[in-house]
């Protein structure tokens, strides 16, 4: 794997796309031939995660990557990342539901936290990383596209139409918020731990009728658009 690092960031980034995809979506049909929530998901997920972050470490990329604390910033000029942490209740704006056995509910939220760091580190480290060589325009944009489509696979899995529709608009947002993020601070861990807290927490999400969906879409849209592009002109990189 490091010499197709070496001689090609992005076929590299793609590389761990593929693999990602296929394997998250394999091992959740899996899962349900078994009859229990991800329990195929989870381990998949964790070797995934041992994986990706045993090759950075090895390789000593973790600040290039950003998997590194965030230090001397001016939190006030984040705003305390109070809009993130709004954004990250995102699943509790309609209520809560708890409908899965306990097992079920444990499983879900370990995959889903493992997901996250997945998630962050294929798309705002190796894709966006790989892209910015060139335009980082071009990177922010199509690593946030990209991260946005790739909840097409849901339909796969049996979602219905609309709500991934509206994952896919709502998910390139917050995908752009988090590329500004890991942009300015250099570090992941912000735009990994909401992540990670989102999907966890999708397990208990009221979904409500298509209205709901679409204000809940487009107030999540607002939030993340508006505070990355606050981001982006008050605050300098690090």
């Amino acid at each position: 794997m490091q010499n197709i690092h070496k001689k090609n960031e992005l076929f590299f980034a793609l590389i761990w796309i593929a693999v990602y995809v296929i394997s998250i979506s394999s091992a959740d049909g899996l899962s349900e031939e078994f009859g229990i929530l991800k329990v195929i998901t989870l381990p998949v997920a964790l070797v995934l995660s041992l994986l990706q972050y045993g090759w950075i470490r090895k390789n000593k990329l973790q600040q290039y990557y950003g998997l590194r604390r965030i230090t001397s910033i001016d939190f006030r000029k984040y705003l305390y990342f109070l809009p993130l942490l709004v954004l990250s209740t995102a699943n509790f704006w309609n209520g809560a539901v708890f409908e899965h056995s306990f097992l079920e509910t444990a499983l879900f939220i370990a995959s889903m936290l493992f997901i996250g760091f997945l998630e962050e580190v294929i798309f705002r480290g190796f894709l966006f990383k790989a892209l910015s060589r060139k335009s980082i325009r071009s990177a922010t944009l199509i690593s946030s596209v990209t991260f946005g489509i790739g909840h097409i696979v849901n339909l796969l899995n049996g979602a219905d139409f609309l709500p991934t529709l509206l994952q896919i608009g709502y998910a390139s947002a917050i995908g752009f918020l988090f590329t500004v993020l890991f942009m300015k601070t250099k570090s992941l861990w912000p735009g990994i731990l909401a992540h990670a807290f989102i999907n966890a927490t999708s397990i208990f999400a009221v979904e409500g009728n298509g209205s709901v969906q679409l204000v809940s879409s487009l107030v999540m849209v607002v939030l993340s658009v508006g505070y990355a592009l606050y981001l982006l002109r008050i605050v300098p990189e690090n």
